[in-house]
Parts: C-alpha cells; sequence; structure tokens
C-alpha cells in the first residue's frame, strides 16, 4: 500500500489532482488508516499510471471516464480503443490546421510591425491589427 505522497512522487503528479480523480470517480475511493490518511493499492496506481498515460495522448477526462467504464466491465476490445484514438486524431488534426491557418495569418502582420517600427519613435501607436478585417 502506499501513500498518497508516493503515488504522487511515482507517478509526478499532484497530490490535489489525486484528490480531484477521486472526487469526480476516475479512481474508486482508496483504502485509509486508522488516523484517515489514503492508501493506494497497487491496482490504483496502476489506474492512476494508466490515467496519466492517456491524459498525455491528449484524452480528455470525459474520454478516459469512457474508456474506464468499459475496462472495468472487462469489455473495452481493440475496436473500441482504436474508434476513440481515431477520433481524437481527426480532432488533434483539425487543431493544426486552425493552427496552421492562424500562423499563416500572423506571420505578415508581425512583419508589418516590423517594418513600421520606428526605433526613434517607440510610442507611435500600432495600426496593422485595424488595417485587417477579421476572417469570415
Amino acid at each position: 500500500m502506499f501513500k498518497i505522497g508516493e503515488v504522487a512522487q511515482r507517478l509526478a503528479l499532484n497530490p490535489q489532482t489525486l484528490y480531484f480523480y477521486e472526487r469526480i470517480g476516475l479512481i474508486p475511493a482508496p483504502q485509509r488508516t486508522d488516523a484517515g490518511y489514503r492508501l493506494f493499492s497497487q491496482q490504483d496506481v496502476d489506474r492512476l499510471a494508466f490515467i496519466t498515460r492517456a491524459k498525455s495522448l491528449g484524452l480528455s477526462l470525459d474520454e478516459i471516464r469512457s474508456i474506464l467504464a468499459l475496462k472495468d466491465g472487462k469489455s473495452l476490445t481493440c475496436q473500441d480503443v482504436h474508434d476513440r484514438l481515431v477520433i481524437k486524431l481527426d480532432q488533434i488534426e483539425t487543431q493544426i490546421q486552425q493552427l496552421q491557418r492562424l500562423h499563416d495569418e500572423l506571420r505578415p502582420l508581425i512583419q508589418e510591425c516590423r517594418s513600421n517600427f520606428d526605433p526613434a519613435h517607440p510610442d507611435k501607436v500600432c495600426v496593422v491589427l485595424e488595417k485587417y478585417p477579421a476572417p469570415l
């Protein structure tokens, strides 16, 4: 059995994160000592490691909760994991496209700021953002 500090250190998590995961039901309430300290089993640590890994892959807590429900019911199939990961990959690709458009929009604005910057007048008001209409 592991105390919360040991688990937090082992998984590089803040102890508050463990309390939060318990509060929202991602992990079951751990056993407690007579003094009320939480004690985590190896199974609890493994579950937390799974949650940590899933979060590092970009899965939301709701997505992780859904996977854990299937896992707890012993009905988590490769197809389930595949389908969820494909959806996550599609979301990430959409975000990348949105960020690339933003990047492409910001680059000329930055260049125009550089070309308009006058070191002799550093307090000059910049109107670069006012020149360009918002994209539709």
